[in-house]
């Protein structure tokens, strides 16, 4: 986390993560998908999804300010941040974003203006990962929106000993 321009870096004894193999879609939210009622894209609207994701009302968007912002920015520019994007016709409807490095996807955050269109973010971006073989999904910690799609907490050791794995591994997100 940045603060004050001064990089912190936090090992908590617990993380969240999203096994790829344990992913769980509902059928209500399988119905939503058949039904085709939103598109998806990948790194077309990286700062309308980054900027969205502030946006959102409460104090879950809050943390990412300009800094936050300007800096995912070099990083998508970079090459490892990466959004998806949810349309509902012309307009954006939801998406996320995160950073991908070697076979690990570390998710930041997402957001939606229309029902379900994060969670059809989410199904599209672990359909991604499952097919460049991604090793993790890091959502840094559980939720219970993201506990029903299978997410679980792991203590560290657990945590680190996944990483080190995924790095091994030379995916690609685009």
């Amino acid at each position: 986390m940045m603060v004050n321009g001064k990089l912190d870096w936090y090992s908590p004894e617990h993380r969240g993560v999203l096994p790829l193999s344990r992913f769980h879609v509902s059928r209500r939210l399988q119905r939503v998908l058949r039904k085709g009622l939103f598109r998806t894209t990948v790194n077309q609207q990286f700062q309308s999804v980054i900027t969205g994701c502030a946006a959102r009302l409460g104090n879950t968007g809050n943390w990412i300010d300009q800094e936050i912002i300007d800096s995912y920015l070099r990083l998508h520019n970079a090459g490892f941040a990466h959004s998806i994007e949810v349309w509902h016709g012309n307009n954006l409807a939801g998406g996320l974003y995160g950073v991908s490095l070697r076979g690990a996807f570390f998710g930041e955050s997402m957001f939606h203006n229309s029902t379900d269109a994060s969670k059809v973010a989410l199904c599209k971006l672990v359909d991604r990962l499952q097919h460049r073989e991604y090793q993790l999904l890091d959502i840094q910690w559980l939720t219970s929106h993201l506990a029903r799609f299978g997410a679980i907490e792991i203590p560290r050791q657990h945590y680190l000993g996944l990483l080190v794995n995924a790095m091994k591994s030379d995916c690609k997100f685009v």
